[in-house]
């Protein structure tokens, strides 16, 4: 099984947490998965484009949610997957299932054609070669040092350390 080269090395914890933020993100406000995320073991940012300024409420809302998530004790499992059989995925998936929201758009051009997909329970999947924990619970807890909001892009940066 051929996979494209990996160039990063990532704190799995704190890269785990980029995929759970992801999909609550796309769940509290309708966005798409960040494009824009600097993710590293001592403090990590990423930014989302969303339709308004999340208030001090909100935010408090995504660090509680992030760290019921992680307490959950997820698992994480990997799937190894065509371009082909990914379609079909996607295809069959129920409408409101994190398979439906996959996508082959953000692969690189030169992406293999075997594709890993990476599970964190029912909760979410996104094709991805970094490292992660084997369960949410090894994660720790997410702690939100900060946020920006630029207006003229509506893009709300938010900073975050894994403890």
């Amino acid at each position: 099984m051929q996979l494209n080269e990996h160039n990063k090395e990532e704190f799995p914890p704190a890269h785990t947490a980029e995929h759970l933020l992801n999909q609550l993100m796309v769940r509290m406000f309708g966005c798409e998965r960040s494009s824009n995320a600097h993710i590293e073991r001592k403090k990590s940012k990423i930014s989302y484009i969303l339709d308004h300024k999340p208030d001090r409420r909100e935010e408090r809302e995504i660090e509680r949610e992030m760290n019921r998530l992680i307490d959950e004790d997820m698992p994480v499992t990997f799937q190894f997957v065509s371009r082909a059989e990914l379609e079909g995925i996607i295809m069959d998936a129920e409408p409101d299932s994190p398979d439906a929201k996959l996508s082959l758009e953000r692969l690189p051009e030169d992406a293999s054609d075997t594709i890993r997909l990476v599970r964190i329970g029912d909760y979410d999947v996104c094709p991805c070669i970094g490292r992660h924990v084997r369960s949410t619970s090894q994660i720790g807890r997410f702690e939100m040092l900060g946020t920006n909001w630029d207006e003229m892009a509506h893009s709300f940066r938010i900073r975050f350390k894994i403890v």
